[in-house]
Formats: C-alpha cells, structure tokens, sequence
C-alpha cells in the first residue's frame, strides 16, 4: 500500500460524486497521505491489511505495545521508566537512579540497555547535560 497501486472503488457512482463535491481528492492517494501524516504527527506508520474485500487499516499511539515490549525481556524497572516516558518528556540518569532507588551506575546501564534495544535514545550535548526520551512516540 506504500507504494503505487491499483485502487477500484466499490462504487464508482459515489466515488465520483464524492470527488465532485470535493469530499475526495483523487482515487489512490489516501493510504500515502495517511503514512504521511503519521510521520508528521510523530506516530508509527500505519499498518494495512487485506481482509477479503476490506483495507483494515490499524493506527497506533505508539509502537510500544505491549506484546512488542514482552519480546524485548525488559526488567520490571525498565517497563515502569517507560510509562514514566510516556507521561513525561524525558528522564535523567540521576532522575532514574532517584526514581527506582538504585545506583548512578546501574540507572546508567538500564538506560544504556533501553537505548540498545531502540526504545531510548539518549539527547544532550554532554555527559553532564544528558537525559533520555522516547525513541518513538
């Protein structure tokens, strides 16, 4: 659906008149513009599925599902910095350490393993000034 592809209305009378009247643009075009605004947006691309004579078309918040998260074998703290991500724009490793009453280091090297995975990724310009975020919203 990502690319070029033959598109057939079901009903040829209704889609002309909806093209007329200008609720539709051109025949073909959505599904790309739909990918577009999903990256504009900041949000994962959709996913198409043909089901018999249907698009099914699954828009998500986030990639971070939780069967995508139960195949990365995350720790318990490592779930729970991710909902605080999902309500705050970012974490420090000094904030973690705080957070989950552990170590500089082991804040550090939970991090560092969420960053490795492509959940995290690490912002800042320094040592000193780093903090982490969401790799996908």
């Amino acid at each position: 659906m990502k690319q070029t592809h033959e598109s057939k209305p079901v009903n040829p009378s209704i889609a002309k008149a909806f093209f007329w009247i200008r609720y539709a643009e051109e025949v073909g075009t959505g599904t790309n513009k739909i990918i577009s605004w999903c990256k504009e947006w900041g949000l994962p691309e959709p996913e198409f599925q043909c089901a018999g004579s249907s698009l099914v078309v699954v828009l998500r918040k986030t990639k971070l599902t939780e069967d995508y998260l139960k195949g990365l074998n995350l720790t318990d703290r490592q779930k729970r910095v991710l909902e605080h991500l999902k309500a705050n724009p970012k974490i420090t490793s000094g904030e973690y350490a705080k957070l989950f009453a552990v170590t500089d280091r082991t804040a550090r090297n939970d991090l560092i393993k969420l960053v490795a995975k492509g959940i995290v990724k690490r912002a800042g310009t320094s040592d000193k000034n780093a903090y982490y975020v969401l790799a996908e919203i």
